[in-house]
């Protein structure tokens, strides 16, 4: 199993890692830093022996399908191992211009079940990244049945929604303040506390509690899952990089699993869905 990280931090080597995710500017969301393709050009030469994956990972408009195949075609040439995809017109991009960079399927809330990512995989789509909103037996359940290679979000801030919408924009518009790229906002019913970012393509809210998986990592490991991710957004430089470098150690079988979780706790409890289901119910009308 592999360990991909979506770093903040610019450094010149990614040490103790498997991969990184790098979410392109302009094209991607949801994201606690954005690089441009030069910028991703230096770090891949200067990782030569790391599996690079770029994120484009929004919603694409007509008018930017254009600019859309030309970027396909400029990052085909520089030989990364995969490209984080949300709109289906990216694989149809594939097809029609022969690009030989393969896709990760990355539509959030969607990727939730084998079937899916067996229909996608027929379609040439060789990874997907599991959406966070199911459980480990969920995940486990389509690492069993599907053929497509599984990246699990383990450890980062948990992203919630986005709108293209500038809303921080426009609620200091309305207060004739001076706006922020970012704020934190209470929600009322249930008292959390939200991170909410504003960029040029919109608004990403994201909860403000580290979703620390450390724990079920043992458990994809023998599920055969094929990649982790970890973000390090919203988790102190220093620390992140010691949990990427323990958790190698861990995986490799040389870190005792005590000490790992014990050491790991100060991340904090929270792990999101990983044995918490989400349960739809209909609301009657009174």
């Amino acid at each position: 199993m592999k360990v991909l990280i979506e770093p903040i931090t610019l450094r010149e080597k990614y040490d103790n890692v498997d991969g990184l995710i790098l979410s392109l500017k302009d094209y991607s969301v949801q994201s606690g830093r954005y690089y441009t393709l030069e910028e991703i050009k230096t770090i891949k030469e200067n990782n030569k022996e790391l599996e690079i994956f770029i994120n484009m990972n929004k919603n694409f408009f007509n008018k930017e399908i254009e600019a859309l195949e030309k970027t396909l075609k400029e990052i085909d040439e520089i030989n990364i191992t995969g490209i984080l995809f949300y709109d289906v017109s990216v694989l149809k991009i594939k097809k029609d211009l022969n690009i030989k960079t393969d896709l990760v399927w990355a539509s959030t809330y969607m990727v939730n079940n084998y079937k899916t990512c067996n229909y996608y995989y027929n379609k040439g789509v060789e990874y997907a990244l599991i959406g966070k909103e199911i459980t480990l037996e969920e995940i486990k359940e389509i690492i069993a049945n599907s053929k497509i290679k599984s990246m699990i979000e383990v450890v980062g801030l948990p992203s919630v929604a986005f709108s293209k919408r500038k809303l921080i924009s426009n609620f200091y518009s309305d207060l004739n303040k001076k706006s922020k790229e970012s704020i934190d906002v209470i929600e009322k019913v249930t008292g959390e506390t939200y991170k909410v970012d504003e960029n040029n393509l919109g608004t990403s809210f994201y909860l403000k509690k580290i979703m620390n998986g450390t724990v079920v990592i043992k458990d994809l490991f023998d599920a055969n899952a094929k990649y982790i991710v970890m973000k390090e957004y919203g988790i102190e430089e220093a620390t992140f990089y010691d949990l990427v470098t323990d958790t190698k150690k861990y995986i490799e079988g040389n870190c005792l699993d005590n000490n790992y979780l014990e050491k790991y706790k100060k991340l904090g409890d929270y792990t999101n869905f990983f044995f918490k289901k989400t349960i739809y119910k209909v609301k009657k009308n009174d």
